[in-house]
């Protein structure tokens, strides 16, 4: 009976082994993660290249689901979704860090005027100092920058053409930011804050007479069917902004490192299909205004100058003034741009 309860035991034994070796180790548990914009699905590379990143990490790490929801589908309001981010609430949003100026001032740096003036520019910095402090800041507030997008803009007016700073004198404007907005007052433009989604009823109603914003945003929001001149394209421009994807540190902090590296692979993929796709951007906003009657012209070199001598005398100093960190992220800044 003994020898028999012992066979019986090595056989259970192997039995188990046998059975490990045959399914391998157990499938990584699923992560389900949920992604917020405000732009429309499909006509816009924002969501077509957040649709690139999770295809991209999912098949490293196919345990990763991700739901997007394009347009405010997800009725978080565009700047609230900061705040879900810090909660942990929402695990990934494409998100311009200028809308959370009011909690970080320094955030400011990714769309200051006469700094960053074009997409080679904005490359320069993908791997430099002055990524590796403002990823610092934005960990210490409870997210993390995925993504290196950068949007190349301009602006658009229904009364007038935008040319050198003396243009915007009495105009009505958004400029989406409190340190450029500095620089347009010096000029005597009135502001109006709001984010993208809420520009083309401003103009509709008048509450706008112009504004600054990307590209693809002149394209996506329809905006050419209220303003009639647009400044845009040559090889200057006074809009440069970093829109990046944000991840919530709470979401962050879970993964392992195979599923960060998904996504960071995913992101870089990304990177260079919006990359790509930013100088087409800029052709289609041309193409679009012009089809609907609006006078296009390109920021002229003498009108640049103009604009970045007088950024430097307004809105930069305002920056710097902010904080410690402020001030070594424009020189961080600069140096990376061998300035």
């Amino acid at each position: 009976m003994r020898n028999f309860t012992r066979r019986a035991a090595l056989s259970a034994v192997a039995a188990a082994a046998s059975s490990l070796l045959i399914t391998g180790p157990v499938a990584a548990q699923a992560v389900e993660m949920r992604a917020s914009h405000q732009w429309k699905q499909g006509t816009d590379a924002r969501d077509r290249a957040l649709r690139i990143l999770i295809d991209e990490a999912v098949k490293r790490s196919p345990e990763l689901k991700v739901r997007i929801y394009p347009g405010l589908s997800l009725n978080i309001k565009t700047v609230a979704q900061y705040d879900a981010l810090q909660s942990g609430s929402l695990d990934m949003s494409i998100y311009p860090l200028v809308y959370a100026t009011g909690k970080i001032p320094e955030y400011s740096i990714t769309i200051l005027p006469g700094t960053v003036g074009n997409l080679a520019e904005a490359a320069k910095l993908k791997k430099s100092a002055f990524r590796d402090k403002l990823q610092e800041i934005a960990n210490k507030d409870g997210v993390h920058i995925l993504t290196w997008w950068w949007t190349p803009g301009g602006f658009a007016s229904k009364s007038r053409e935008i040319t050198g700073p003396e243009s915007v004198k009495g105009l009505s404007m958004r400029a989406a930011d409190p340190i450029y907005e500095v620089m347009l007052k010096s000029q005597g433009a009135s502001i109006q804050s709001m984010p993208s989604s809420e520009v083309y009823s401003a103009m509709q109603s008048g509450v706008l007479d112009s504004l600054l914003t990307s590209a693809e945003t002149f394209v996506s929001m329809r905006l050419y069917e209220q303003a009639k001149y647009i400044t845009i394209g040559g090889d200057y421009t006074m809009f440069m902004l970093l829109q990046p994807v944000l991840v919530s540190k709470k979401t962050w902090d879970k993964l392992t490192p195979a599923q960060k590296a998904a996504m960071e692979a995913g992101a870089a993929a990304s990177e260079k299909f919006f990359d790509a796709n930013q100088e087409e951007a800029v052709k289609a906003a041309e193409d679009a205004y012009k089809k609907a009657g609006a006078k296009v012209s390109p920021l002229s070199k003498a009108d640049f100058d103009a604009w970045v001598a007088l950024a430097k005398k307004t809105s930069w100093p305002e920056f710097e003034g902010k904080s410690a960190d402020a001030k070594e992220l424009l020189k961080l800044l600069l140096a990376g741009l061998g300035r």
